[in-house]
């Protein structure tokens, strides 16, 4: 690169971040999502020239010796996905299981949590910190075979700046909002997007309207063809053959997605002419199956590995990793599972036209006081939860920084213990009383108190903990109408949707690593804002810590962080339930798989068998 390590280090050392990788059942704002950029190797100085493309001689060899060539692996996940695998549209970390093998990104993370080349093999930032220019690697190939170049680039940005984008379900807008000609081009006043300009067939340049301390983060959205989808409209992407249809899908990744029976399971294929070399597997199996059954096939060795978004149970962990074939890995989940308030709801009209505007939001008024979110968060005992459902793995959480970011500060937060006398205490003093007498409180103009409690399957633990809130604020006066589960994909539908009798779900974020920006899902115009929070307070903060020339430096964006998590912590915009530390499990005669802090899927095609 042709700036200085200097100010790599300074932006990049060890952010962590929402890419939304992949909103669903972990919700992950990469952003999703997005939520599986872990990568390996420091080339902060881009090798001192070496092709980004070429392999560590050592990599191609585990501890069995010579890497051997064929051989299948089957995968676990929980839940099936939600049958969307374009990177645009994709909102669950299911669909990311399988978007983690197909497809990539210009830049990727490696072990020490900075970026490195992936698809770019290099970049240039100006000395203004308002353009980075991207050299492609040249002769990457589509799974259709096409080239890969600088319009496919400018295609995924475009798409996500398109005035349709939000309106066809698109909810990553953060990734582009800060380029020049967004404002004109997602209004549709502009043909074309000014803010990404293709130089030639293998360089791509980003230009930016004020100074941007993350555009390596912004521009690591996860890349998508043009040629399947530039002559549909985007409204038409979301459903088309290429988005959805296995054999139909195409990406730049080791890994084909060739089959599917949908909801049972999902076949990888091995791309033969992967650019950075055939993949050792044949391929990789994704079946769905229920948890409760995971330890005795990874004991059979009918199922060879379990990983993202749930990983091991912690119940099943010492069962699991006492099999004498099967490896463990832990890591601190970088994400949390929460209960969420909806304070407002989107009109129909805005939900229908894709519209995120604070002010035409329709007011909760069940959660508008926050004496009443203090004493649900109070009631709750979130340590019982961590102790008795994940045995002890995992943490409480007062705000949403995971304990490994430079940006959390257990000081800075209000902490909220178990304290069902507080509860009381908070809503007797907000007008919320017992009239009737029959256990339940009644609203401060004496009307029933009923909060609707609604949350998806998939994840045990979360459903086992859903019925345990329901009766601990059942406990202190508040009754809860807890409703049937769906699934994850309908579930987060509707929350997407604003259905207007949500008061209380169940959910979770899979934060990728990047950078601790948490705009993408806490300003208040943010797609992935699902609890439609509007806080003037919390948004300036969100601003203040990216703003340059202050923000170049972390211990200040440390310091804001730190007053915007005490301001969250304080006004409770949801229950933070917990961190669970994130167990993976695979068979020991998997080799080459890198244990990295975001997970285990970086360099699949680097995984063989050993015989």
């Amino acid at each position: 690169m042709k700036f200085s390590k200097f100010w790599l280090m300074l932006i990049l050392s060890l952010s962590l971040v929402f890419a939304l990788a992949a909103c669903g059942d972990d919700e992950e704002a990469s952003g999703e999502s997005e939520g599986d950029d872990a990568t390996e190797e420091d080339a902060a100085e881009g090798d001192d020239g070496e092709d980004a493309t070429e392999e560590d001689d050592d990599a191609e060899e585990g501890d069995s010796g010579e890497a051997q060539q064929g051989g299948t692996i089957n995968a676990g996940m929980y839940s099936a996905p939600g049958h969307q695998f374009n990177p645009l549209f994709y909102s669950d970390a299911y669909e990311a299981n399988i978007l983690s093998f197909t497809h990539e990104s210009l830049v990727q993370l490696n072990d020490e949590l900075e970026y490195e080349p992936s698809l770019a093999k290099d970049w240039e930032i100006n000395d203004e910190f308002t353009t980075i220019t991207y050299y492609l690697n040249e002769g990457v190939q589509w799974h259709d075979g096409e080239e890969f170049t600088a319009d496919d680039v400018y295609f995924t940005y475009a798409t996500i700046a398109d005035p349709e984008y939000v309106a066809s379900g698109g909810v990553r807008t953060n990734y582009v909002a800060g380029l020049v000609g967004y404002e004109a081009y997602s209004t549709g006043e502009a043909d074309t997007f000014e803010g990404v300009e293709v130089i030639d067939d293998y360089t791509v340049a980003f230009h930016y309207e004020e100074e941007n301390i993350k555009m390596l983060f912004d521009t690591s959205f996860i890349i998508v063809p043009a040629h399947p989808f530039e002559d549909m409209a985007v409204s038409d992407i979301p459903d088309a053959d290429a988005s959805r249809n296995a054999g139909e899908v195409v990406g730049t990744g080791p890994y084909e997605l060739t089959d599917m029976i949908e909801g049972e399971q999902y076949v990888l294929t091995a791309f033969a002419d992967y650019w950075q070399g055939e993949p050792h597997l044949d391929g990789i199996t994704w079946r769905v199956i229920q948890q409760s059954v995971m330890p005795g096939l990874l004991e059979s060795g009918e199922l060879d590995m379990i990983a993202e978004p749930n990983g091991v149970p912690a119940s099943d962990f010492e069962r699991v990793d006492a099999l004498e074939n099967i490896t463990t890995f832990e890591t601190q989940d970088f994400g949390y599972q929460y209960m969420g308030f909806k304070f407002h709801h989107r009109t129909t009209e805005d939900v229908e036209s894709g519209t995120i505007n604070p002010d035409n939001w329709v007011e909760n008024e069940k959660l508008s006081d926050v004496r009443v979110r203090q004493a649900i968060v109070s009631a709750i005992n979130r340590q019982g939860i961590v102790d008795g459902l994940l045995y002890g793995k995992g943490s409480v959480m007062e705000a949403p920084f995971p304990e490994a970011s430079w940006a959390y500060d257990p000081d800075a937060v209000t902490e909220y213990p178990y304290d069902p006398d507080r509860a009381n205490e908070l809503l007797d003093e907000a007008g919320y009383v017992d009239v009737t007498g029959d256990g339940f409180r009644e609203d401060p103009d004496g009307n029933e108190y009923v909060l609707n409690l609604d949350y998806p399957t998939g994840n045990e633990v979360r459903e086992r903990t859903a019925p345990i809130i329901a009766d601990e604020l059942g406990a202190v006066g508040i009754k809860v109408d807890l409703r049937q589960p769906r699934e994850a994909g309908p579930h987060f539908d509707a929350i997407e949707q604003d259905n207007n009798d949500f008061d209380l779900y169940l959910a979770g974020w899979s934060l990728a690593v990047g950078d601790p920006d948490p705009a993408g899902i806490w300003q208040s115009t943010a797609a992935y804002n699902y609890t439609r929070w509007n806080d003037s307070t919390s948004d300036e903060l969100i601003q203040k810590a990216v703003t340059a020339p202050d923000a170049f430096e972390q211990d200040y964006r440390a310091e804001v962080y730190n007053e915007w998590a005490a301001h969250v912590s304080e006004q409770v915009p949801m229950v933070f339930l917990y961190s669970a530390d994130n167990i993976y499990a695979y068979n020991s005669a998997l080799q080459n798989v890198k244990e990295l802090p975001a997970g285990i899927y970086q360099d699949s095609h680097l995984w063989y068998l050993a015989q």
